[in-house]
């Protein structure tokens, strides 16, 4: 016997586990761009763009192509290693600062005066662990 609403044959739903990113209702922008860097990225990370190809990477003070200034948040867990990958970004929205991956140089301090001027607002929510 079936259920109205579920899908036959279904045997694994998934699962869901927040990650605790998302931090308010402020209204989120997502745009699809390419991730560079040959580097496994984690949701959340804060990237840079490459003034020469607006190409995307993790943002670390010590380059000098650009991406050394914050620009967005990764907003999926992305594998560059093996070359550039498309992948979604938000470049506004209200984010847990807690919850974000920063570049070699970077602090909490150095990201959030950039990513104001860029409508992303960041909060410091404690991280919750179910796990036990």
């Amino acid at each position: 016997m079936s259920m109205p609403g579920i899908a036959e044959g279904v045997v694994n739903k998934g699962a869901f586990a927040p990650d605790n990113v998302i931090a308010g209702d402020y209204p989120r922008v997502t745009r699809i761009v390419t991730v560079t860097g040959a580097a496994l990225l984690s949701r959340g990370a804060v990237l840079g763009q490459i003034d020469a190809d607006g190409r995307f990477q993790l943002s670390d003070t010590s380059l000098t192509n650009g991406a050394e200034n914050p620009e967005a948040i990764l907003a999926e867990d992305v594998d560059a290693s093996s070359g550039d990958v498309q992948a979604h970004v938000y470049l506004a929205g209200e984010f847990n600062a807690q919850a974000l991956t920063m570049g070699a140089g970077h602090t909490l301090a150095s990201i959030t005066k950039a990513f104001r001027q860029r409508s992303i607002f960041l909060r410091n929510l404690f991280l919750h662990n179910n796990q036990t």
